[in-house]
């Protein structure tokens, strides 16, 4: 028998464990998926603000004479349409027009940095490297990344950090500060930022924000919180058997201009034609929790929920589902051989704060 490996610790584990974190083995590493109360934890970033350890996740950066033309090459969506410090996010396809893994791409004055899931790490820098070439260089660069996230996210950092120019910052764009680099983008659907700076100064960032009363948020609240935002998460919404035109990501797929060669774009130009499905909403109207791999039976042929959880925002259950790409209205959902009535909808369900169905 291979023996398993060690379960990683990102340089934030203790404070976790200080504050009471319920420690679980995530995708490799060892990450709190709460401090106590999931809903709290979930209810305060919607409400005020919450902050996440995503150590975990990969950080690259790119760089070289030919690091746009590599990118351009690679991500679906096209780097070279970016202004100086700008983000985009995009998915890395394989040659099926499958997902690898999806991604943010930063703009910076010397080069890329791409920002990946932790549960792709290897598959990622493998990938990079069977595809770069000598003018052309990346480095996975481990450093502390906390999300600070909720309507009141800026002004909490400002409380603790003396950020020139913060409040002005723009969603999907960064700034640097020292050896920080503070992006406006988040995972919950709330206004927010993911800072990325080096070890020693992110234990005290965190024990700062902790100190100014941020909450911290676990995996729990992160999922939920996604969830009702109608963002994907890599391996259930997507993977490599699933083209982002049936992942409800085929706005980041940038066909222009017509020339561009991307990995995966043929195969992508022939689904264009024959892709049959989507992932779209679920709102349960029945008592009943929707959860990953029930079956969906619409209008038109079945689904399956690829997410599915209790809403703490709405009180009800939500969930993302690739179903028939004409399926509309009403649907049932199999919960234990039991069918029960569910609405299907246009994701988000919540964006900043704001109830988008009824």
């Amino acid at each position: 028998m291979s023996e398993q490996p060690i379960p990683a610790k990102t340089p934030l584990y203790q404070e976790h464990v200080q504050c009471g974190g319920k420690i679980v083995d995530f995708a490799g590493w060892l990450m709190p998926v709460n401090y106590g109360s999931q809903i709290e934890e979930h209810t305060a970033v919607r409400s005020d603000a919450g902050m996440f350890d995503v150590s975990h996740m990969t950080i690259i950066d790119v760089w070289g004479d030919q690091a746009e033309t590599f990118l351009q090459r690679l991500v679906a969506n096209d780097v070279a349409r970016l202004n100086l410090n700008q983000a985009l996010y995009g998915a890395l396809l394989n040659d099926q027009a499958g997902v690898l893994d999806d991604l943010i791409v930063y703009r910076l004055a010397q080069g890329y940095r791409c920002v990946v899931n932790a549960s792709t790490r290897d598959k990622v820098l493998a990938w990079m490297q069977q595809h770069s070439g000598p003018e052309a260089h990346f480095e996975h660069k481990p450093q502390v990344m906390i999300a600070v996230q909720g309507p009141n996210a800026i002004q909490r950092l400002l409380q603790v950090e003396a950020v020139s120019g913060l409040a002005e910052l723009a969603p999907f764009y960064a700034m640097h500060h020292g050896a920080w680099l503070i992006g406006r983008t988040g995972y919950t659907g709330e206004d927010g930022v993911e800072v990325m700076l080096p070890e020693a100064e992110g234990i005290e960032l965190w024990r700062k924000l902790r100190d100014a009363g941020v909450a911290p948020a676990g995996l729990g609240a992160r999922d939920t919180l996604r969830l009702e935002a109608g963002l994907n998460l890599y391996g259930q919404d997507l993977d490599e058997a699933t083209s982002p035109l049936a992942s409800n990501i085929g706005w980041t797929i940038a066909w222009e201009p017509a020339e561009r060669d991307f990995i995966g774009r043929d195969a992508l130009e022939q689904q264009r034609q024959t892709n049959e499905q989507k992932l779209t909403g679920l709102i349960m109207r029945d008592k009943g929790i929707l959860r990953h791999g029930q079956v969906v039976h619409t209008n038109v042929g079945e689904g399956v929920i690829t997410s599915g959880t209790y809403s703490p925002t709405l009180e009800y259950s939500i969930a993302l589902a690739r179903v028939p790409k004409k399926a509309a209205g009403e649907c049932e959902v199999d919960i234990r051989g039991k069918r029960k009535t569910a609405t299907l909808c246009k994701p988000p369900f919540v964006r900043n704060g704001k109830v988008m169905h009824s």
